[in-house]
């Protein structure tokens, strides 16, 4: 996914329509990059305190990942969360359309960053679950909200709903494994 990324930012720079040389433009991709780590580290604030203490001591199915691929795999989806709201916010548009994709953008920032606050701040993997249905429902409205802006930007957006989907079920057998 790291590669896919950097070559998605190559072709920016390239074509013409999302030419990075403006300051506006500068300034557009730095905020769409950091809208989703800022998103991160917020939940990471959460997460990672638990890694080794709660989580360690919750029962998990036979296809739990290790926990450093975790990491990785987010790191990537934030990169190309940044990337297709940049691919979209530069087409400048500021229509209804445009309008309502930057809202349910952000409101999927907002559902992921507050899954990591309920399962691991709060210890509810059974709330996280409903949460994260919520997120995938929310993604699945942002792939196509920009993908009716731009195509490349609602595509690169599919890994991350494949992955909630895997973080779902996952979510799932975790709550069903540690039923009090």
């Amino acid at each position: 996914m790291l590669f896919l990324s950097i070559y998605i930012l190559l072709e920016i720079d390239v074509e013409s329509k999302y030419t990075i040389t403006s300051m506006n433009n500068v300034s557009k991709l730095i905020i769409s990059l950091a809208l989703p780590f800022i998103a991160s580290s917020i939940g990471s604030a959460f997460t990672m305190p638990e890694i080794s203490t709660w989580y360690a001591t919750l029962n998990k199915p036979f296809f739990n990942p290790p926990n450093w691929l975790f990491g990785p795999v987010w790191g990537s989806l934030f990169l190309l969360m940044g990337i297709s709201l940049y691919m979209v916010w530069s087409k400048e548009e500021n229509n209804l359309r445009a309008r309502s994709a930057y809202i349910v953008f952000g409101l999927q920032l907002l559902l992921n960053t507050f899954w990591s606050i309920v399962f691991f701040g709060w210890h509810s993997p059974l709330l996280g679950f409903g949460i994260i249905i919520l997120l995938w429902l929310a993604v699945w409205k942002t792939i196509r909200s920009f993908y009716r802006l731009n195509k490349t930007a609602g595509l690169i957006q599919v890994p991350y709903l494949l992955w909630l989907s895997f973080a779902a079920i996952l979510n799932l057998a975790i709550v069903l494994l540690n039923k009090a």
